[in-house]
């Protein structure tokens, strides 16, 4: 069984909220444990909480979900870059797996409405990915 945690921006907590509860049910198909679920201002906010959580031994895995949606500029696409890419490193860098269910940049808000599966689907990857990779681990290199 794996443990994983659950970062959960809250900026557009009407999406967000439900992004959640489909990581729950996802965890619960999955036979899963949401150890802590951490809420943070924003989808910026995320890299930090989700690099001191991937910290703990305890942790196999970090489910980040949020939504970002389009404005008046590109504020949006760059926050979005920003933290795949910040995400990315930190789960390169801890060796834990840190997914990425946030959906955006460039929709609206009824947009993100519809995808608030995203929440289910980075569950599922941190699931397959706690699965994969001690076995990758046990492959013998040429």
């Amino acid at each position: 069984m794996a443990n994983i945690a659950l970062v959960v921006a809250q900026f557009n907590a009407a999406v967000t909220d439900q992004m959640a509860t489909t990581a729950e049910e996802a965890a619960a198909e999955r036979n899963v444990t949401i150890v802590t679920t951490i809420e943070v201002p924003g989808v910026y906010d995320t890299p930090l909480a989700a690099d001191r959580v991937a910290r703990k031994t305890s942790i196999d895995a970090v489910a980040v979900v949020g939504a970002v949606v389009t404005g008046d500029t590109d504020h949006d696409a760059v926050i979005a870059d920003a933290v795949a890419e910040k995400l990315t490193d930190i789960s390169v860098e801890r060796d834990c797996p840190i997914t990425f269910g946030v959906s955006g940049p460039g929709m609206s808000g009824a947009e993100a409405r519809e995808r608030i599966d995203k929440g289910a689907e980075a569950v599922n990857a941190a699931a397959d990915l706690v699965e994969v990779l001690p076995w990758i681990s046990t492959l013998q290199t040429v």
